[in-house]
């Protein structure tokens, strides 16, 4: 069975993310500590915390007393923001991006206008989660409400036509 995945690094960012956002009262986290709690190593913790700066996701604060925390709140903050900081922009195949060349068929292929538009709905999917929803276990109901809105909205996609 053929799968979309994440990156592990995107994985890793979101459950990174996480630990910042259960914990309110605790405003900043070493990457040793991270590290530690997550049970990732040290230098995947701190490649992925950079990646999260860069992307003013977390505030870098130095000194002895220093760390990261949240630059923003966990509800404004989404999957789809936390992807793009470590993998960039999503994109389900190559000619899901707007970047040419990056397939052999691409002038003649009959389907990258569908791609297009199933990787838009993925991006709009993801946009709308929150690092606070991940922070929550989903009840089975919620869940089933949410598959069957996913499948309702890409159902509703106009596949074939431009937008």
């Amino acid at each position: 069975m053929h799968v979309i995945r994440l990156t592990k690094l995107s994985d890793y960012g979101i459950v990174l993310l996480t630990f910042f956002a259960r914990e309110s009262e605790r405003a900043l986290y070493t990457a040793r500590d991270l590290a530690d709690e997550s049970g990732l190593p040290l230098p995947t913790v701190s490649k992925i915390l950079k990646a999260l700066v860069r992307a003013e996701l977390l505030a870098s604060h130095r000194g002895v007393k220093g760390g990261y925390s949240l630059a923003r709140l966990p509800n404004e903050i989404s999957v789809a923001q936390i992807i793009g900081a470590i993998d960039g922009p999503i994109a389900v195949t190559d000619c899901s991006t707007h970047k040419a060349h990056l397939c052999d068929i691409e002038r003649a292929c009959p389907v990258r206008r569908n791609w297009q538009h199933i990787n838009a709905a993925v991006s709009h999917a993801l946009g709308e989660l929150t690092l606070a929803e991940m922070t929550s276990p989903i009840s089975p109901t919620l869940a089933i409400a949410q598959r069957q809105h996913a499948h309702e909205t890409l159902v509703q996609l106009p596949i074939g036509k431009s937008r």
